[in-house]
């Protein structure tokens, strides 16, 4: 703001010269008028003045940082004269004249320093200069709040009110205190414009800086009851802005209570339902952070918010996917509660998602799933439900490799296969045709992917005889196998934990075995692995499977990677001996039998 310039010597002192300013006036003038006229004058002065202060003050090498605080509060009440310059309430105001006084002696006495800090010899001494630049800073900040106190008080209806300069990055606690205070001031006695001023002042500093959100939450008094307040107001611009700056406090673990605490969830439901797009997105993100506690979950169903929440849900094509997200998320957070899950389910929330699942909205789809996913896994009953009533035909759509879905909706789809328990609902899995389409993504997907779907047909494995049979007639076997080289340790792992699984079929050993290669690269990924890990513990299991025919002995015996096998038992690697065991047994029979027939 302050242009750096030339600093000259001592002028006419700034009072004399402002008292100069008396505009000249006719007698006919009303004296309201003249001392309005003479008033602004003042401050336009006072103003020109200031900016020459703040301009001369680059010159000073002594006390850098001093001087820097001070063209700060200089900048704000340079804002604060140029507001109060084209307000209206100097002639209501008999106090206006002795802070123009003051500001002036200020001014004085900072000309005065100028001069005294651009003196090498610091007349005086340092200690007591910058004793003098403290209390002149402390000064100004008075200044700068009496000003604030007296426009709101004479001006609190006008639409050009003084917008105090947001401190600086460096600034004090105090000076961002002082900002605080002043922006609930013209909350409490502002009109709407001016609270709309202050809200949009107030969520942009929160955002910017967690020093405000702790300066509001804990050191302004009813700070947050009175923006809770706002929720209510009949203005929907208000209820917005107030939502706006509720959801950053919100996102603060600490600073959530107080918004209970002062009541906000009852007020945000309405919003919720009927607000504008903007509010009920806000209104839905604070609620989405007050329900990561399950006890406040009995004070939004006491409020009509379940019925609300399913309505959004049911009503896609009017909602904005982030708000229908939201919904699903807090929906989520409340079935976490037993009896909350039973209430919802009477509400009829489980057609409601399932309906969701198959929206033409990918983020949609993926909270909804996500959300009966949370219901289901801690509820039997609701699994049963949410499987009969249809969630494996948007799975199987979801992993669909012709389709356009994200990565993120296909983890979501595998990740509810958890659900699939019973022999009837993975007999559906399997005739939907989930088994290809997740051979396709475990042989073209990403690691995510891969991993996901390695867990899920792991663990159908081991409750499905016939699903075991189904994966290897699909071809999954030697995929799996082929896996066992991936770079990723979770896919190495898992693909050794589903071959185990998969070999407790008997067809499906020797279709492992009969292959060429495929016992060759189990055993040569065995010689490569290092440390004792889980991926060794159950390629050692597939190997003591594999060791039971004779063919599986000699696939082994001619992998070339029996020193592997042999160094592991001389570890007391149990597994490994019992397979060197087996082997040994096998090479001293063919040495009896060769040595019989050499008679």
């Amino acid at each position: 703001m302050f242009q750096q310039v030339q600093y000259f010597p001592r002028r006419k002192s700034f009072r004399t010269q402002a008292i100069d300013m008396t505009p000249n006036h006719s007698p006919d003038d009303h004296p309201i008028n003249m001392k309005e006229e003479r008033e602004k004058a003042c401050l336009r002065q006072a103003s020109q003045l200031l900016r020459s202060l703040g301009s001369s003050s680059f010159s000073v090498r002594c006390f850098p940082g001093k001087w820097q605080l001070i063209r700060s509060k200089l900048e704000q009440l340079l804002s604060g004269l140029a507001a109060a310059a084209d307000g209206n309430f100097l002639s209501r105001n008999s106090e206006v004249d002795l802070l123009l006084k003051s500001m002036l002696s200020t001014f004085d006495d900072i000309e005065s320093l100028l001069l005294r800090c651009g003196d090498e010899s610091c007349v005086g001494g340092k200690l007591l200069l910058r004793s003098d630049l403290n209390g002149v800073a402390s000064r100004l900040g008075l200044h700068n709040e009496r000003l604030a106190e007296l426009y709101a008080s004479g001006n609190a209806t006008h639409s050009r009110a003084i917008v105090l300069t947001k401190p600086s990055s460096n600034a004090s606690r105090e000076d961002i205190r002082f900002y605080v205070r002043d922006l609930f001031s013209r909350l409490k006695i502002g009109d709407i414009s001016m609270r709309l001023l202050a809200l949009a002042s107030l969520h942009e500093v929160l955002r910017e800086d967690d020093e405000y959100v702790r300066i509001v939450a804990t050191d302004t008094a009813d700070a947050v009851c009175l923006l809770v307040s706002f929720l209510e107001h009949r203005d929907d611009g208000l209820r917005e802005k107030a939502a706006g700056v509720l959801s950053v406090i919100a996102e603060f673990d600490s600073y959530k209570g107080l918004l209970v605490a002062a009541g906000a969830i009852g007020p945000l439901i309405p919003i919720l339902e009927k607000g504008t797009e903007l509010g009920r997105e806000r209104a839905a993100g604070i609620l989405r952070r007050l329900t990561e506690n399950s006890d406040n979950g009995w004070s939004i169903s006491a409020h009509g918010g379940i019925t609300v929440l399913l309505k959004i849900c049911s009503d896609a094509a009017a909602c904005r996917k982030e708000l229908i997200g939201l919904a699903c998320q807090i929906l989520s957070n409340l079935g976490s509660a037993e009896e909350m899950r039973r209430f919802m389910v009477e509400e009829g929330a489980i057609p409601v998602l399932l309906q969701l699942t198959m929206s033409k909205e990918e983020e949609s789809r993926i909270q909804a799933i996500e959300c009966l996913h949370s219901m289901a896994s801690a509820d039997n009953g609701i699994r049963q439900i949410v499987v009969r009533e249809g969630l494996i035909a948007s799975i199987t759509e979801l992993l669909d490799p012709c389709s356009t879905c994200s990565s993120t909706a296909r983890e979501a789809a595998l990740k509810a296969t958890e659900l699939l328990h019973s022999a009837d609902s993975i007999a559906v899995l399997m005739s939907s045709g989930f088994l290809d389409r997740a051979l396709f993504f475990l042989k073209h997907g990403d690691v995510s992917v891969q991993e996901l779907v390695l867990k899920s047909i792991s663990r159908l494995c081991e409750l499905s005889e016939e699903y075991r049979k189904a994966m290897g007639d699909a071809g999954y076997m030697t995929e799996l196998v082929s896996l066992l080289e991936a770079k990723s340790a979770g896919v190495r792992e898992k693909s050794a934990e589903t071959i185990h699984n998969m070999i407790c079929a008997q067809r499906n050993r020797r279709r492992l075995i009969q292959d060429d290669h495929d016992v060759d690269r189990i055993m040569r990924s065995l010689d490569l692995l290092e440390g004792n890990s889980a991926t060794r513990k159950h390629l050692l299991s597939v190997l003591k499977a594999v060791v039971e025919s004779n063919s599986g002995r000699r696939r082994i015996m001619a992998s070339g990677c029996v020193h592997c096998l042999q160094r592991l038992a001389e570890a007391d690697e149990v597994d490994a001996r019992k397979v060197m065991k087996k082997l040994s047994a096998r090479n001293r029979f063919r040495s009896i039998l060769n040595g019989f027939w050499s008679y």
